[in-house]
Order: C-alpha cells, then sequence, then structure tokens
C-alpha cells in the first residue's frame, strides 16, 4: 500500500506575529494567517482527498476548514478528522514566553544561544531532552514522548487509508520540521523552516515514508 500525505502548517497566528512559543497553547488566526491559507487551500484546490484530518487546535482546525472551503472536490470528501497526535511539540513552562528568549534558556548549559545554533550544533531531538530538562515543572515533551505520539498518528492514518489516497494533515511548524527531519535527514531544516501555510508532501509505504518536497508555498512550485 502506497499513499500520500500533504501536510499543510497552520496560518499565521498571532503568538507566531510576536514570536513566541506555541505549543499545545493557542491563538487565533491573523489576517495574514487566513490569507495563508486560503493560498494554500487554491494550491491544492484540484487534490481529491480521501481523508482530511488536523490538530486538536483552533489555528490547525480553522486552517483546515479554509483550505477545505477552497478545494474543488470539497462536496465528496468526509469532514474533516481531529488527530491530536499531530499537534505541535509541548513547550511546558515556556509556552507563551518569547521565543528567542526561551531557546536562549534551553541552550545555555550547551553553549548555544538560538533554536538554529541547538539544532546545528546537536539536533532538532536533542533540543527537545534539553528543554524538558530545565523545565522547572518538567511538562515540556522530551524526544521519545513527542515520538510516541505521533508514530501513533501515523499508525491511525495507515489503518485508515487505501492505495492511492491522498490525504491532507493540517498540522504544525516544528512537528512537519521534525518528520521532514527523520524521514529525509539531507533536506536543510536548520536555515529552512516551514512558512505558515506551506506545503511538505509525504509519500507512505506500509514499512516507509520519504518525503517529495518540503515547505512550498509559492505559486511557482509544484503541487
Amino acid at each position: 500500500m502506497v499513499f500520500t500525505i500533504y501536510f499543510v502548517r497552520h496560518g499565521q497566528t498571532i503568538f507566531n506575529h510576536y514570536n513566541r512559543m506555541q505549543g499545545w497553547c493557542d491563538s487565533p488566526l491573523t489576517e495574514k494567517g487566513i490569507s495563508d491559507a486560503h493560498k494554500a487551500g487554491k494550491r491544492l484546490a484540484v487534490k481529491h482527498f480521501t481523508n482530511v484530518y488536523h490538530s486538536d487546535t483552533s489555528r490547525a482546525k480553522n486552517t483546515c476548514h479554509i483550505i477545505m472551503g477552497e478545494n474543488n472536490n470539497s462536496k465528496s470528501i468526509p469532514e474533516p478528522t481531529t488527530l491530536p497526535q499531530f499537534r505541535e511539540q509541548g513547550y511546558g513552562y515556556f509556552e507563551g514566553c518569547d521565543s528567542n528568549q526561551a531557546w536562549l534558556m534551553v541552550g545555555a548549559r550547551h553553549n548555544c544561544r538560538s533554536f538554529p545554533e541547538i539544532i546545528s550544533k546537536y539536533s532538532i531531538e536533542d533540543s527537545r531532552d534539553f528543554m524538558k530538562e530545565i523545565d522547572p515543572f518538567h511538562e515540556a515533551e522530551n524526544n521519545d514522548e513527542f515520538w510516541t505520539r505521533v508514530n501513533s498518528g501515523f499508525d491511525y492514518i495507515r489503518s485508515q487509508q487505501k492505495d492511492g489516497d491522498e490525504v491532507l494533515v493540517v498540522s504544525h511548524g516544528t512537528t512537519i520540521r521534525s518528520i521532514v527531519h527523520r524521514f529525509a535527514p539531507d533536506i536543510d531544516i536548520i536555515s529552512l523552516s516551514p512558512q505558515n501555510g506551506s506545503v511538505t508532501k509525504m509519500i507512505v509505504a506500509d514499512d516507509a515514508i520519504s518525503v517529495e518536497y518540503f515547505n512550498h508555498y509559492t505559486d511557482e512550485q509544484d503541487y
């Protein structure tokens, strides 16, 4: 069995605009975020999705519904299913903090001053473990917790699909970035973060996942 997943990052939110940590916490889409969703919908308008999924955050749900409003085949596509497994990484104590300040605190004991520096010098997997280590409540997700959750999401989707299906999943920046790094480690996720409303295409087989493209968000790119 082989099927396709189109991962879309939700549109810009208020917390994105102000560069604040936004994992399990939520904030509304901005005007730009609504536009991001419409643009993604137009770029995917000809796709006949067999199933549509979004995380359990309002930013993902609202982005998903805007995308489906642009789809040429929306009347024959089932209503979206909520999949908490594809929620953003949980930042625990650091939820809502200024992103630069949060990653400065996380990286300090590892001689790093920013998120790109942490994942360049160490890895995106290590960044989760580093954050949980210094979270005074120890409620940030570590790497094992994150992947246990995301893997169960892939297991669920596999159980629902058949050969040749095309699937939409509206998810989150670090979650998509992490999935791409795991299954396509040669792709640059250090200098390239998925843009709000960007599309990442993956091919899922019974025993493998490959990345067809990452972070497409202009009209000139293929979809």
